[in-house]
């Protein structure tokens, strides 16, 4: 799993070894919860085989904020990071091969590279992607109407469409499952 990365790190071989060696592998099926709403988020996973999704509840209503793949690391950030209660549930989609970082362990080795610029730049672009993935994400809502953005999932997103079942991709869509076949309907017969 972690080879793929390797060469993208600029580390001893030792410490890459000593890196990797805090990384548990946990092999889930389809509809795990692997965090909860309101508990405070201990563990980064990175997926190497499966789908997961991240959503809460409002009023009783199911709504997906996101979806990740293979070679994607998720977890509740602001929960893990400032130790808060989570705002999301996080969900394996499909049975799943992960790999799940303690955030103790994860503290160490962010204390230890944060003095090697290349590493810490790296970091930090990981950050901004996935804080401009939630921008554009909001920005989407306020813009967009539902057929724009079932559009931009397609051209974007593809694997989405492919992998995830409709009443999630209608959660993220923010309609619902009745509404977005009417508008693959309307859209297929465009073409």
């Amino acid at each position: 799993m972690f080879n793929q990365f390797r060469n993208k790190f600029p580390l001893t071989d030792e410490k890459w070894n000593e890196y990797i060696g805090y990384f548990n592998r946990l092999e889930v099926p389809a509809k795990t919860t692997l965090l909860e709403e309101g508990e405070v988020s201990k563990k980064l996973y990175i997926i190497e085989k499966g789908c997961i999704r991240v959503w809460f509840n409002n009023n009783g209503k199911d709504l997906t904020t996101q979806f990740f793949f293979e070679n994607q690391s998720v977890a509740s950030i602001e929960s893990f990071m400032k130790k808060l209660p989570s705002p999301t549930n996080i969900e394996t989609i499909e049975p799943s091969v992960l790999w799940w970082i303690h955030k103790n362990d994860l503290d160490k080795i962010l204390e230890e590279i944060k003095e090697i610029p290349e590493l810490r730049d790296k970091l930090i672009s990981m950050l901004f992607e996935r804080t401009f993935d939630y921008m554009k994400y909001f920005v989407s809502f306020i813009k967009d109407s539902p057929v724009q953005r079932y559009t931009n999932l397609i051209k974007e997103r593809p694997q989405i469409i492919l992998r995830v079942p409709q009443h999630y991709i209608a959660s993220y869509l923010g309609i619902t499952t009745v509404h977005l076949s009417r508008l693959k309907s309307k859209l297929l017969s465009k073409e």
